[in-house]
């Protein structure tokens, strides 16, 4: 079985960095990426995809990083429940595993960021 995937997308806002109650740094960031096919109108779509990143990963992409940067994303999707009164919500979400800055003013300043 295989969960793996590769986004590829401009940041819409700035890196939001928390840090967890046991400490870990987590952050969250949004991408949006273009379909390659035009809708019913003729129109291209696009999706905006959160991203969550763990500890180095998010520390270097906020350092670097802007709104409008284009980033790539390896990563897997992960599904996690929340209970809440109302009911059992289900929701996935993307954690990346390496992120490599894709337009940075430097075109030989090209950074991956691994596990």
């Amino acid at each position: 079985m295989l969960n793996s995937l590769i986004l590829v997308g401009r940041l819409t806002k700035e890196i939001d960095i928390k840090e967890t109650e046991s400490g870990k740094k987590v952050g969250t960031l949004s991408l949006a990426i273009p379909r390659s096919f035009k809708n019913m109108n003729g129109v291209y779509e696009t999706d905006f995809v959160n991203c969550t990143l763990w500890e180095e990963k998010a520390k270097i992409t906020k350092e670097y990083c802007k709104t409008g940067d284009i980033v790539g994303i390896r990563g897997r999707l992960q599904s996690n429940i929340v209970k809440t009164d109302e009911g059992t919500k289900y929701y996935l979400e993307v954690v990346a595993d390496k992120v490599t800055f894709l337009s940075n003013k430097k075109k030989d300043d090209v950074k991956n960021i691994d596990n």
